[in-house]
């Protein structure tokens, strides 16, 4: 049985990546972030596109402490011989909370657009979106934050960006929509986080809804490095993952409570 590929191709003296040279058209011409955009769009990013894209995988890829990151600690942890067990495990946990929203929020404008048509007005589409999601007891992604309340600093500098380079089109203006039409109705300024404008901005750039959370999956790979780089750093003794650990161990009833401290 012979398999067919079109992304990759070896040949004694030459490697081909989605039709390109590596060694001659990729290495040392264009980001990690470009190839990620070839791979799904099959052709080199422009100027503007690459720009926008590594705007919006930096923007994701470390935010301190996060259930990611401490994931990645303790399986760093228990297997410190399996650096690719530690990041896998912080990535597991890319969903509907964390990171996931992005590839939510695409999908929902897209199925809005292609439902509607782009002809609709946007105020009445964003309403509908709104109604509709209440009606059938869904949340409205992307909207949210533990922290930054009542606005997230990512968000408005990466619609910044995407307005200087033309990547502020229908779906980045249906959720700035979606937003404001949303906080009138809760009566209160609700965040619209990074992630949220990132799945509208990568709609905006035509990249598939169905693989936009793999986008935040590399980003944030990358990052949870650096958590492995500290844990090294400070020791097992004193790593971060052996102080989580001691603390569950030391505040932990028979019954397997943690005990919370009293003020």
């Amino acid at each position: 049985m012979e398999f067919q590929t079109k992304i990759g191709k070896s040949e004694p003296d030459k490697i081909f990546v989605h039709g390109y040279n590596l060694t001659e058209d990729l290495i040392g011409n264009i980001t990690l972030a470009d190839m990620a955009f070839l791979g799904a769009k099959h052709r080199k990013p422009t100027e503007k596109e690459s720009k926008m894209l590594n705007a919006l995988l930096v923007a994701i890829c470390e935010h301190g402490f996060t259930p990611s990151s401490i994931s990645t600690r303790l399986t760093y942890l228990g297997a410190p011989e399996s650096v690719q067990s530690a990041v896998a495990a912080g990535l597991l946990g890319a969903g509907t909370v964390y990171l996931g929203a992005m590839e939510y929020v695409a999908e929902m404008l897209h199925h809005a657009f292609e439902k509607y048509g782009e002809g609709y007005p946007i105020e009445e589409l964003a309403s509908l979106i709104i109604q509709e999601r209440k009606e059938n007891n869904q949340q409205l992604p992307g909207f949210g934050h533990p922290i930054h309340k009542p606005e997230d600093p990512r968000t408005g500098k990466l619609f910044e960006i995407a307005e200087d380079l033309g990547f502020y089109g229908k779906n980045s203006k249906l959720l700035v929509e979606i937003h404001r039409q949303f906080c009138e109705q809760k009566g209160k300024t609700i965040t619209l986080n990074a992630v949220g404008a990132i799945g509208a901005i990568m709609a905006d750039m035509e990249i598939d809804y169905r693989v936009v959370k793999s986008f935040a999956v590399a980003s944030r790979a990358v990052g949870l490095v650096a958590h492995i780089v500290e844990e090294i750093e400070l020791g097992r003794k004193n790593s971060v993952g052996q102080e989580i650990f001691d603390y569950i161990e030391h505040h932990t009833d028979y019954k397997g409570k943690v005990e919370t401290q009293k003020s």
